[in-house]
């Protein structure tokens, strides 16, 4: 078999013990409060750099309308770095740290949930929008990696895939999220 051959199967292996490693009760609290966000009409905001954002942005898309389109009662989610105009703006006049946590003190309230995303968890503007959120009553998940970084100690639900490479880190956090549509989707 030709290494383009064997790679695949490596990368696959390296995946299954990752997801062996995940940490289920964690996965669970996370389920039961992402329930609760739904049933009490609680908005979910999402923030994440790079790869990051795009998983954030993907799950978003997934928590309003891919669940609602299955026949559940969708959450009201909103990607903190969609709104290209009001990032940048931010980034600007204030400093890139704040896009997130300036957004949050805007549109957030007690009750409603700050998922972070990070390979690392140590991304100056994620650390920013955790301490934002904690001032503002927010409840906090964070989909991280490696050690869980900064962020670790200052979530509420710690999801820590147990890597170091950031692709399967990534894989597992897009893994969350489609664990989590199909949990909504399945438990209305």
């Amino acid at each position: 078999m030709s290494d383009h051959s064997l790679f695949p199967r490596s990368y696959f292996s390296i995946l299954a013990k990752v997801m062996d490693a995940m940490p289920l009760e964690h996965i669970g609290q996370f389920l039961k409060l992402m329930s609760q966000a739904r049933d009490e009409r609680k908005t979910v905001f999402l923030a994440g750099n790079g790869g990051s954002a795009s998983t954030a942005s993907h799950m978003a898309n997934d928590l309003l309308k891919t669940i609602a389109k299955t026949g559940g009662k969708g959450i009201k989610a909103l990607c903190l770095s969609d709104n290209i105009p009001v990032f940048t703006a931010i980034a600007n006049d204030e400093s890139y740290d704040r896009v997130f946590s300036s957004q949050l003190e805007v549109l957030a309230g007690p009750g409603d949930i700050l998922l972070l995303i990070s390979g690392s968890g140590n991304s100056k503007n994620l650390l920013e929008a955790a301490t934002t959120a904690k001032k503002l009553g927010l409840k906090m998940i964070g989909f991280l990696g490696m050690n869980g970084g900064s962020l670790k100690p200052l979530v509420d639900i710690s999801i820590i895939v147990p890597s170091d490479d950031y692709g399967p880190i990534e894989d597992m956090h897009m893994i969350l999220n489609h664990l989590l549509t199909a949990y909504l989707r399945d438990h209305p």
